[in-house]
């Protein structure tokens, strides 16, 4: 079995057509034919099936696929291993955030950490809560920066930061006055929200619920910003932390007295996987600025 078959193999397994994968492959369709047809014979055992004009892994294909990808998987590591080892303070760090931690937390840390390590380069991800964890679970980065809800499998998961909630509303609001309040005051009016999959959606509507009732969901954005601007055009109110993207001018912050609304940031990585030293500094870096 040769290197190159499992990498034709794994082509064609994703694309589920031999013309296209030999295009991306940039190899001839019969010559890609023939090093599965190979491949099959020395298994002993078709792993395609025709559907069509396509063909897809049949029950052995998916289990084979399954290893390949343990397998390339295990050797992409191993090169990034022996590359870390050969230059320990170089590197690349792929870290995930929340898009409300881009305007300064996370860039602020990674500016400070710079300053030791020069050399290193990032690849940045900002998302909601649940992407964030499907892509430290996937192994698709090294680093997360998110407020977990739930213990996840093989995530190492360390707080670094507690913020409190606000209620927010219209500065033209009946309640703008108001200093403090308890969330359950606000369950006749209209709330502006994340959308799901957004950490901060989960904890509002776990707030709610502990405080009695159901929010009566307007409006769903995907950033604070959104969320403070329509709550600024008298649209509803909303909870949020008060964050740098937070445009005060047009809103006032309620202090929410019960219950407690906060949400804590926290650190992630992959308690299983390998981390490069330099990610390992930067994970160290962090606890010691939090």
């Amino acid at each position: 079995m040769e290197w190159q078959q499992i990498t034709y193999f794994r082509m064609v397994a994703k694309q589920e057509h031999i013309t296209r994968s030999a295009e991306m492959l940039d190899v001839s369709q019969s010559a890609l034919s023939r090093s599965i047809s190979r491949l099959e014979e020395e298994l002993g055992t078709p792993l395609f099936e025709r559907k069509g004009r396509n063909i897809v892994l049949n029950q052995y294909g998916k289990l084979f696929l399954e290893r390949v990808e343990r397998a390339l998987t295990e050797m992409e590591e191993a090169k990034r291993e022996i590359q870390d080892l050969i230059h320990p303070d170089r590197g690349t760090i792929s870290i995930a955030f929340l898009h409300s931690l881009g305007i300064s937390y996370v860039p602020e840390l990674i500016s400070s950490f710079r300053t030791k390590y020069p050399d290193v380069t990032y690849h940045l991800h900002q998302a909601a809560t649940d992407k964030i964890v499907e892509y430290i679970q996937d192994g698709m980065i090294d680093i997360a920066f998110f407020a977990q809800q739930e213990p996840l499998e093989k995530v190492h998961w360390e707080p670094l930061v507690t913020e409190e909630l606000f209620l927010i509303v219209s500065k033209e609001h009946p309640l703008a006055k108001r200093r403090e309040i308890q969330l359950k005051e606000i369950e006749n009016e209209p709330f502006i929200s994340l959308k799901k999959g957004y950490g901060l959606r989960t904890i509002a509507d776990s707030l709610c619920n502990e405080a009695g009732f159901k929010p009566q969901i307007m409006f769903e954005g995907e950033e604070i910003a959104t969320v403070a601007g329509l709550v600024a055009a008298k649209l509803g109110v909303g909870l949020v932390p008060n964050a740098y993207v937070l445009d005060k001018s047009n809103v006032s912050l309620l202090r929410v007295t019960h219950p407690i609304c906060e949400r804590t940031i926290g650190l992630a990585w992959r308690s299983d996987r390998y981390l490069s030293p330099v990610a390992k500094r930067f994970i160290a870096y962090v606890k010691n600025q939090s």
